[in-house]
């Protein structure tokens, strides 16, 4: 389990990068899907970390603060910062 976000970050953001820069290259439409999705994970994974974020609505507004304080610490942040 993870305890943290950076904790997350490191892990998923090779992966991440590796599928920006080939399918950034190839079919860029299907990888914003991909990385809007990985936001929606993001937000599942706040709602489960934190009970206080119960609610939907409030794990994205954690997210969205997360974004803005913290622009780079996910790799697609930079294409997307937007969950389904």
């Amino acid at each position: 389990m993870y305890h943290s976000f950076g904790e997350v970050a490191r892990t998923i953001n090779p992966v991440v990068a590796g599928w920006m820069q080939y399918y950034g290259r190839f079919y860029p439409s299907a990888l914003y899907r991909l990385l809007a999705r990985i936001n929606a994970y993001l937000v599942r994974w706040i709602r489960n970390r934190y009970r206080r974020y119960d609610a939907t609505r409030a794990a994205r507004r954690e997210l969205a603060e997360i974004t803005h304080g913290y622009p780079r610490l996910f790799r697609h942040w930079r294409w997307v910062t937007t969950a389904f």
